[in-house]
């Protein structure tokens, strides 16, 4: 949903650091960073795309051609964003995103401790139900739990990094378009040795 925290993620994970200032994603605002696995350095592509049902609807929906991983983002402090979550994991079988795409569940905010309002064991539930692993964090202070324990939130870089494993393990394929898609997407572009591209997309909730 729209105000989750997708584009402070995203952010975090492309700067290192939480934004100075935020303003409602108009459309998609594109990231990228070069991180390296296993000696492989590879291209994170980050599409970050509006939440408003109004862009979801018009423009966001051509995005999920050739998506290959899918963030689902939703906001501790906000309950209404948790229950969203299920129509999001509908439009995403609609549009024909199979078992084998990578998913994983995001609980971002976790810093205000004071304002949560979806308990962990509940994202837990949800999220066993899905086959999704669930993670929970703070794109503005992702080593703190907000009660001074740094070893609670799991770290935004951790977090996408994750993903990245996930693909880089899967068979290689090469695809002739850019992903993109609804809710903080996420493409991720492989550099191969022999000069092909292999673009991955992942999707973060937000409406």
């Amino acid at each position: 949903d729209s105000g989750v925290g997708k584009t402070c993620l995203t952010y975090r994970f492309c700067a290192g650091k939480f934004p100075e200032k935020t303003e409602a994603t108009i459309g998609v605002d594109f990231r990228e960073r070069l991180v390296e696995i296993d000696g492989e350095k590879i291209k994170i592509q980050l599409w970050d795309t509006a939440g408003q049902e109004r862009f979801r609807k018009s423009m966001v929906q051509h995005y999920y051609r050739n998506v290959h991983a899918v963030v689902f983002v939703y906001d501790v402090t906000n309950a209404a964003s948790f229950r969203s979550l299920p129509t999001w994991i509908e439009e995403c079988k609609q549009h024909a995103l199979g078992s084998e795409v990578p998913r994983i569940l995001v609980g971002n905010k976790c810093d205000l401790q004071d304002c949560i309002q979806v308990d962990t064991d509940l994202a837990q539930q949800f999220a066993d139900s899905q086959a999704m692993p669930l993670f929970e964090t703070s794109a503005k202070n992702p080593n703190s739990h907000g009660d001074g324990n740094y070893h609670n939130s799991d770290h935004v870089e951790a977090i996408l990094m994750t993903v990245a494993h996930k693909l880089k393990s899967q068979k290689p394929l090469v695809l002739s378009q850019l992903p993109e898609e609804s809710r903080g997407t996420v493409t991720l572009s492989k550099d191969r040795k022999d000069g092909q591209d292999e673009d991955r997309s992942w999707s973060c909730s937000s409406c």
